[in-house]
């Protein structure tokens, strides 16, 4: 398991519930290559209205019931990770948002194995 501590990096992509990558759901293939990749993790958030760049509103309300609802993912991990996180977003994330911040980890830990 990796160690992260102090001063990370914090990676958000805001991206389409139907945008995809190789046929696959964008969010779902992102996050299976940051894991193969080794990085530290992701989160994905299903968001339940928004609207980005083109101010057309996507919402789960019934009334107006959106099929592409907002996704954001985040990423935190080491300034090293970070720098090779922005060449995977260049080549799978065709529109949407991307920020990078500076943020403190307090606590990195996995859950201690099951004993028998």
């Amino acid at each position: 398991m990796r160690v992260l501590t102090g001063e990370q990096i914090l990676v958000r992509v805001f991206i389409g519930e139907s945008d995809r990558w190789h046929h696959q759901p964008l969010a779902t293939a992102l996050v299976e290559r940051l894991r193969r990749e080794g990085f530290a993790g992701a989160t994905v958030f299903r968001g339940i209205a928004g609207f980005g760049a083109h101010s057309v509103l996507h919402t789960a309300s019934i009334l107006r019931l959106s099929e592409d609802l907002p996704i954001v993912i985040e990423i935190i991990d080491s300034d090293e990770h970070a720098a090779r996180l922005t060449a995977i977003l260049d080549e799978m994330v065709g529109e949407g948002l991307v920020t990078m911040e500076t943020v403190r980890v307090l606590k990195y830990a996995a859950r201690p194995p099951v004993q028998d």
